[in-house]
């Protein structure tokens, strides 16, 4: 929770976070109207959505402020075996994931300032960087032929080299400024027929009630015993 990230203006900041959670085939998120109150006040302002409009049962949220949303409550509706014939009453597996952090890379491809950035040269080089207003332009001179090659750096990743310095092809010119990480894991749920438990909770009160007969017929029985001793 005290860790810093990089934030995309280049500042540091509190790590947020994101997650996934793919469900078996059927499952989707639960619309407003199904949600209790309860799970409201669990969920709070959080805004989930389908990974694709085909795909209901995968879910990602995020990125949401990490400080706040230590905890991501997923609400969920099963489907019913009823109305869907591709749906048992079976225990099924789920996975989820977990990110703190920025991503390292855009989704156009594109590297983001949370991340480490390698010299292009390609050959030993001399190079020297001139501080811009949103970061660093590092201009680096081929030993060999002259040729040069700029690289932009983002405002955000500290520098490693210095100015005048031999460099090599792909050696890191800043840190790794990546703080975060991602967890995964998987569970199984279990689709119960609610018959099912009403039967299990039927047959525990008929044992129950048994007991309680057989320790009331015992002690009535210890009863005739002592008076016909007595008699």
């Amino acid at each position: 929770m005290q860790l810093k990230q990089v934030l995309a203006n280049g500042k540091k900041g509190a790590l947020n976070v994101g997650a996934v959670l793919i469900l078996p085939d059927g499952f989707e998120l639960a619309p407003p109207d199904r949600i209790s109150p309860d799970m409201k006040e669990k969920i709070g302002n959080l805004s989930f959505q389908n990974y694709r409009p085909t795909k209901k049962n995968i879910l990602v949220i995020g990125p949401v402020p990490g400080k706040k949303y230590s905890e991501i409550t997923f609400p969920i509706l099963s489907p019913d075996p009823a109305s869907n014939k591709d749906v048992h009453f079976l225990k099924y597996p789920i996975y989820v994931g977990g990110n703190r952090g920025r991503g390292q890379i855009y989704p156009d491809g594109n590297k983001s300032n949370n991340t480490v950035y390698n010299a292009t040269a390609s050959r030993y080089s001399k190079q020297n960087h001139t501080k811009r207003k949103r970061g660093y332009e590092i201009t680096i001179t081929d030993a060999l032929d002259g040729h040069q090659v700029v690289d932009i750096i983002p405002p955000g990743p500290e520098l490693l080299v210095s100015e005048g310095e031999s460099i090599k092809l792909d050696q890191p010119l800043t840190i790794n400024p990546n703080v975060g990480g991602f967890g995964q894991g998987d569970a199984e749920i279990v689709l119960q027929d609610p018959l099912r438990v009403q039967g299990l909770l039927f047959f525990l009160a008929s044992i129950v009630f048994a007991q309680i007969f057989l320790v009331l017929k015992k002690k009535q029985f210890e009863k005739v015993q002592v008076s016909e001793m007595n008699f």
